[in-house]
């Protein structure tokens, strides 16, 4: 997935999409979320900068490095009880033109949902407001359209940048969530399947404390897919597949 991702970022890149995502939650601790809900020239430079803040290299995807820390102690503090922490991803996708995708079981949240909890641990998706908007009134949860350098832009993005189905031309933006990994030193109680008897179950082996850490790459590649796909289906983007 990370190598077939690598090439449709590269070329997303190219016609001016970026696709970053970041840690935005583990074990209570929060990092910063990007500014995908203020669609002002302003905004749009903010969610641009937190961008190209996780592009700079660093090891641990998140924005606000001290909250970083805090999370790192919290994964270790569970590796050090022989248990395992979950977590939330949140992934923004900039540039998309307006119209990618498709209503009903083709349309663009469809698709990266369907992609999406193919990835191991997945429990959880939301889109913009996401389950928050389930708790507002459809006058407070509506995004409002202006006019703004010539174009129609809507003020709030509380739908993610997907209406109907459809890229609305705001960023894209989708959290997911990761369940505690289920193989832990600790030990358990099971069931003997040859006795059928009550048992211990302790598991043994290197497996990871927290699987949100290594999702990050797989979630921006895995999005890069499904986004060139429906691009390429709608014939919103064209690819010099000798230079590709």
């Amino acid at each position: 997935l990370t190598a077939a991702g690598g090439i449709a970022l590269q070329i997303l890149v190219k016609a001016g999409i970026r696709v970053a995502a970041h840690i935005l939650e583990i074990d209570g601790v929060q990092d910063a979320a990007f500014t995908t809900s203020d669609s002002s020239r302003e905004g749009l430079a903010a969610l641009q900068a937190e961008v190209d803040t996780l592009s700079d290299g660093r090891d641990f995807p998140v924005i606000d490095t001290a909250q970083g820390e805090i999370m790192k102690e919290r994964i270790l503090a569970a590796k050090a009880n022989l248990d395992s922490v979950g977590g939330i991803c949140e992934c923004a996708i900039t540039g998309l033109p307006v119209g990618a995708g498709s209503p009903l079981f083709d349309g663009l949240e469809s698709q990266l949902a369907h992609a999406l909890f193919g990835i191991p641990a997945t429990k959880g998706l939301e889109f913009g407001a996401g389950f928050a908007a389930a708790r507002l009134k459809g006058s407070e949860n509506n995004d409002p359209y202006v006019m703004r350098d010539g174009r129609v832009a809507t003020v709030t993005n509380h739908a993610g940048g997907i209406l109907g189905g459809l890229s609305t031309g705001a960023p894209l933006r989708f959290s997911l969530a990761f369940k505690p990994i289920s193989s832990i030193p600790r030990e358990q109680d099971s069931v003997d399947l040859v006795s059928g008897e009550a048992a211990k179950l302790a598991v043994r082996g290197r497996h990871d404390v927290c699987a949100a850490v290594r999702a990050v790459p797989i979630i921006e590649a895995v999005s890069a897919l499904v986004i060139l796909d429906a691009l390429l289906q709608d014939d919103l983007i064209e690819v010099d597949y000798g230079r590709a």
